[in-house]
C-alpha cells in the first residue's frame, strides 16, 4: 500500500480515536506522528528527534530498538507467537512467573497474567472478592482507597478511583468504596508538609473506617508510595508500612498497586522494597516487557490461591481470563528485560541520575509559575499555576502548551493538566537530563511570560 506523510496525517484525524484526547483539539493540532526509535530518542515521520520525556507513558525502561530486547522478541517469534494458556501453557510464561515470584516480596507466591494496569487491578479486585465469596463471607463487599487515586479505566478499577475529571461521569456504574483523603494534599493542607503527624491522623481515620466496617471491607487498595496519575502526589513515609499493618490487624486484604513505579521508577526494582512491605496482591505493567508489549500481572499469596483450589464441580475456580493472557511474545520479552536489570546494572546506575534530577529541579523553584515540584525516585510533577498561585483555568491548556513549545528543542513531553511529568527511561545519560530540564524551564518561560 502506497500513501505519503499527508495521508497518514489527514488518516489519523479521520479514523484514529485517541486515548484520553480531546479530538476535537487534536485534529486542529499538529500532533507528531513517530516513525522509529532509538534508545531514548523518538522519530517524527518527517524525521525530527525527541527526546522520550515520559517513557511513552512511563513504561519504556532501557530504551527505544534495544538489541536484546528485539532479539528476544524475534527469537520467541520464530517458535510460536501466541498459544492460549487455558488448560495449557508455554514456556515464556512458566519461567517469568517463576522469575517474578523471585523478585517480588516473600508472601507473593502466584502470578496471574494479563494485558495491561487496568486489568491487573481488576483481577486483584475480583480474587480479593471471590476469596470471600468462596469462604462463605459473603458480606464483604466493600474496598477501601484513596481520593485522587487511578488504578485504570475498566469499571472495577475506576471504582477504586478517585480523579473527579476522570472518572465523575461514570459515577451511576460503580460500586461504592470508602475513601481516604489524598495523603499528599491533606498533609499539605492541614499540617503544611508530609510529616509523620500526618501520616499517623490518616492511619487513624483508616482505623475508624475499620473498626465501623471491617466485616463488610473486603481490602484496601493503594497506588505505591505516589498517587502518580493525580500529578505525582508522593505519600509520608511509612505510611503505606502503617496500612499494610492496619489490615493485618482487621483480617482485611491490602492490594498495592505497582503499576506505575515498578520496575525502578522510585529508585528501587519495587518501591515497597524502601518499606518492607508484603502486601496480599501487588500489581505490575508498564516497564515489565522494557516498554515492548503489553503485560500485566497480578501477583498473590498461597492462601488466596488455595482459597479457589476445589473439586470441579464445586465451581471454586477463579472465572477470569482473556485470549491472550499469558502471551508468549510478551513473557519472552519481560524474561530478558529482568535479564538486562541484573546484567547491565540499571538499578546501581540509576542512582547517580536521580540525585543530578533531585538536584536540578531545586532550580524550578525559582520560576513564579512552578506552584509545587513533587518526586519520588526518578518519577517527578513540576505543578505549575498563576503567579498568585491560582490555578490556570482548565480550558487554557497550560501544560499542552509547554509540552508544544517544548517539542520545538526535542523533547517530548505529555502532561497531567498544567503538571509537567518527568518520567524518562532510566538508561537516559546526565547530559541527556539536563537537556530535558533545560529546555522544559525554557519552554515554561516562553509560554507563561505574559501570565
Amino acid at each position: 500500500m502506497d500513501f505519503s506523510r499527508e495521508d497518514l496525517i489527514r488518516w489519523d484525524k479521520e479514523y484514529f480515536w485517541h486515548p484520553f484526547t480531546q479530538m476535537k483539539v487534536y485534529r486542529e493540532e499538529d500532533n507528531p506522528i513517530f516513525e522509529r526509535g532509538e534508545g531514548v530518542y523518538l522519530y517524527d515521520i518527517y524525521g525530527r528527534k525527541y527526546i522520550d520525556a515520559i517513557s511513552s507513558l512511563w513504561c519504556n525502561v532501557h530504551g527505544h530498538n534495544h538489541p536484546r530486547l528485539n532479539n528476544a522478541l524475534i527469537k520467541q517469534l520464530c517458535k510460536v507467537a501466541h498459544t492460549t494458556t487455558l488448560g495449557s501453557s508455554n514456556i515464556p510464561s512458566i519461567i517469568l512467573a517463576k522469575r517474578l515470584v523471585e523478585i517480588t516480596p516473600p508472601c507473593l507466591t502466584k502470578v496471574f497474567y494479563s494485558e495491561d494496569g487496568a486489568e491487573a487491578n481488576e483481577i486483584a479486585l475480583k480474587m480479593a472478592y471471590h476469596y470471600f465469596y468462596n469462604k462463605g463471607e459473603r458480606e464483604r463487599k466493600y474496598f477501601i482507597t484513596l481520593s485522587n487515586a487511578y488504578h485504570g479505566d475498566t469499571i472495577g478499577a475506576v471504582s477504586v478511583g478517585g480523579i473527579e475529571i476522570f472518572h465523575n461521569a461514570y459515577k451511576p456504574l460503580l460500586f461504592k468504596t470508602f475513601k481516604l483523603p489524598s495523603p499528599y494534599r491533606y498533609c499539605k493542607e492541614k499540617y503544611g508538609e508530609l510529616c509523620d503527624e500526618c501520616k499517623e491522623d490518616l492511619l487513624n481515620r483508616l482505623r475508624n473506617i475499620l473498626e465501623t466496617h471491617h466485616g463488610e471491607v473486603i481490602g484496601i487498595i493503594l497506588e505505591s508510595g505516589i498517587q502518580a496519575a493525580a500529578g505525582m502526589l508522593p505519600y509520608p513515609k511509612g505510611f503505606l508500612k502503617g496500612v499494610e499493618k492496619l489490615s493485618k490487624e482487621f483480617g482485611v486484604f491490602f492490594i498495592v498497586d505497582e503499576v506505575a513505579t515498578g520496575f525502578g521508577r522510585t529508585g528501587t526494582l519495587f518501591y515497597v522494597e524502601q518499606e518492607g512491605v508484603c502486601p496480599d496482591f501487588m500489581t505490575l505493567g508498564k516497564g515489565i516487557t522494557g516498554g515492548y508489549l503489553p503485560l500485566a500481572v497480578t501477583l498473590t499469596t498461597e492462601e488466596v490461591f488455595n482459597a479457589f483450589l476445589g473439586d470441579f464441580g464445586e465451581a471454586k475456580h477463579f472465572y477470569h481470563g482473556h485470549t491472550y493472557t499469558g502471551n508468549n511474545l510478551a513473557c519472552a520479552v519481560a524474561i530478558e528485560n529482568l535479564n538486562i536489570f541484573e546484567e547491565e546494572k540499571t538499578l546501581e546506575e540509576l542512582q547517580p541520575k536521580i540525585s543530578h534530577l533531585a538536584k536540578r529541579l531545586e532550580e524550578f523553584k525559582e520560576l513564579p509559575w512552578v506552584y509545587d515540584i513533587r518526586r519520588l525516585g526518578f518519577m517527578a510533577g513540576i505543578e505549575l499555576r498563576r503567579r498568585d498561585g491560582e490555578p490556570f483555568p482548565y480550558g487554557d491548556r497550560i501544560g499542552f502548551k509547554v509540552a508544544y513549545k517544548a517539542r520545538k528543542r526535542g523533547v517530548f513531553f505529555r502532561p497531567l493538566g498544567d503538571v509537567m511529568v518527568l518520567m524518562m527511561p532510566l538508561v537516559i545519560e546526565i547530559g541527556e537530563i539536563d537537556h530535558v530540564l533545560d529546555t522544559l524551564k525554557w519552554a515554561i518561560e516562553d509560554t507563561l511570560r505574559a501570565f
